[in-house]
């Protein structure tokens, strides 16, 4: 009898050995990002975060966090959902309501343009004819709840947070215009909602800013291209293009390795491109401004970075619970350039992205400029419609695209060009060493375009992020399951973006594709 009892007890410590270790293994084989000391040291503060023991015993040893907090998160909550009761001593609510008393201003700093040297002797630059009339078209999902924002009615539904204390800003009042002069108040800095996002405030969706309509049906307005490669021509490009333009930044440039011929020929092509002009109507125009930043690599090499902004991504559900919930959604693609030849196309994903050659991907009708598909809720970016699984096996978690509404993001934009050796060179040497966010930007290293002289800089150089910090494991709006968390951090801003990498990926891997592939994932 002791000899059965014992080997129950044995079986049973098994088991719970195995599910820990479980929960311990698939979150980090799941999760394709690093995990530093630092994270891991914030993962320990998140779990202690929880009042109750079960809860973090439960989140340590079996992954499961927050479980009194599960419900479900529809995308809207409908009008009779925005003015729910909250009890008058909730802690949630009573910071939400301290916030809304803070001030945004919206005016731009007056400068006198006589007395102003730098701004004298700055010199605007046109974006060249061959970024625009390459400029890519964004179809947004038809089902969408969460449209383009404008980063400047952004920032006036958020708080200032310094090393988690609200900033009293009475005395000032924080704009597009000086965002970047919060880096030296704290190493933490967080935008934070003014407004409880559970409830769905109306600046979160941004309905005012869906694109205009095409007068033509939209799938009119471009065509699929079918990608039909040789059997056997090579998939390296190293083995089937001219140059090295696919890893070049200044410090190195590009190098020849095909027939100086054919390079020429697509030098004399991009002239002709150039000549033809463009002229976009109006369809396709969305009132939320895009982000364009031009970067010259050198050798001929231009980078031209196209960042849209969202008030909200609404994360994916598996099995009815929602995951990867948070408040600002930077995202971006960035076409490459080789002496004004479109050569590559990296559209970004979550934590990651893709990148493919200029002949992979859909174009419009005319063949000039690129198709890119928007992701419902989470606006990740794909060249192809259709659903796409990420992350979790089985395709129990996957975005998914389709042919809704198709945003022409040239024709509303700001426009920079960019020089990311200044603002590297501008660090003391006392911080040479420590990462961009860390040092001080040189104001001129972004230049607006000659297009929109007056466009703001200051916000392209704030290093905190852009929405709120992740929901500590006591908040009841958050939970954990096996690593995911149904609300997580803002995103950092375009310039920590990887700007100044010689790749077309934003990741050191990056593997460029000759075809589209439905199933291609960037982990």
């Amino acid at each position: 009898m002791a000899t059965k009892w014992v080997r129950r007890i044995a079986i049973l410590l098994g088991l719970a050995l195995l599910v820990s270790f479980g929960a311990w293994a698939v979150p980090r084989a799941l999760d394709p990002t690093d995990h530093t000391p630092e994270k891991r040291a914030q993962d320990k503060r998140w779990v202690e975060s929880s009042p109750y023991f079960w809860d973090r015993q439960a989140c340590r040893w079996v992954g499961l966090c927050g479980l009194h907090h599960l419900r479900r998160d529809p995308p809207s909550r409908g009008d009779q959902q925005r003015d729910r009761e909250w009890p008058e001593d909730d802690k949630i609510r009573g910071e939400l309501r301290r916030r809304r008393a803070t001030d945004w201003e919206d005016g731009a700093p007056r400068t006198d343009r006589k007395r102003n040297v730098r701004d004298r002797r700055r010199v605007l630059r046109d974006i060249p004819d061959y970024v625009t009339r390459h400029a890519p078209l964004v179809h947004l999902y038809s089902g969408e709840e969460f449209w383009p924002s404008d980063m400047k009615e952004h920032v006036e539904h958020m708080t200032v947070f310094v090393d988690d204390e609200c900033l009293n800003n009475s005395d000032h009042r924080w704009t597009l215009h000086n965002l970047h002069e919060l880096n030296a108040l704290g190493d933490l800095i967080r935008l934070r909602s003014n407004d409880d996002v559970e409830t769905r405030p109306d600046w979160l969706h941004s309905h005012h800013n869906i694109p205009q309509p095409y007068e033509d049906d939209p799938g009119e307005v471009h065509k699929e291209r079918k990608p039909s490669h040789p059997h056997g021509r090579p998939r390296d490009p190293i083995e089937r293009e001219p140059t090295t333009w696919y890893d070049v930044d200044k410090s190195h440039p590009s190098r020849r390795i095909s027939d100086p011929r054919r390079l020429r020929s697509d030098t004399q092509q991009a002239k002709r491109l150039t000549t033809r002009g463009h002229k976009p109507d109006r369809d396709g125009y969305s009132r939320a401004p895009a982000v364009l930043v031009v970067v010259d690599k050198g050798s001929g090499v231009v980078d031209a970075f196209w960042f849209f902004f969202y008030s909200y991504n609404l994360g994916q559900t598996v099995l009815g619970l929602r995951f990867g919930n948070h408040v600002g959604d930077w995202e971006h693609c960035m076409v490459r350039f080789e002496n004004g030849v479109p050569r590559g196309v990296f559209f970004s994903e979550h934590e990651g992205g893709q990148a493919y050659a200029w002949e992979a991907v859909e174009k419009s009708a005319d063949g000039t400029r690129p198709i890119i598909y928007s992701a419902v809720g989470s606006h990740a970016m794909y060249p192809l419609p259709g659903p796409h699984p990420y992350i979790i096996p089985f395709g129990l978690l996957k975005d998914v695209t389709d042919r809704g509404p198709l945003w022409d993001p040239s024709l509303n934009k700001y426009a920079y060009h960019y020089d990311y050796a200044l603002d590297a060179g501008h660090a003391d040497d006392s911080d040479k060493d420590a990462p961009d966010r860390e040092q001080r930007p040189d104001p001129d290293s972004l230049v607006p375009a000659a297009e929109n002289p007056s466009a703001p800089t200051s916000w392209f150089h704030f290093a905190g992020r852009w929405g709120d910090e992740v929901y500590s494991l006591a908040d009841p709006r958050q939970w954990r399951l096996f690593g995911q968390y149904h609300y997580v951090t803002g995103p950092d801003g375009p310039k920590f973006k990887g700007l100044n990498r010689s790749k077309l990926c934003q990741l050191d891997n990056c593997r460029i594709s000759y075809e589209l592939d439905p199933h291609g994932t960037w982990y």
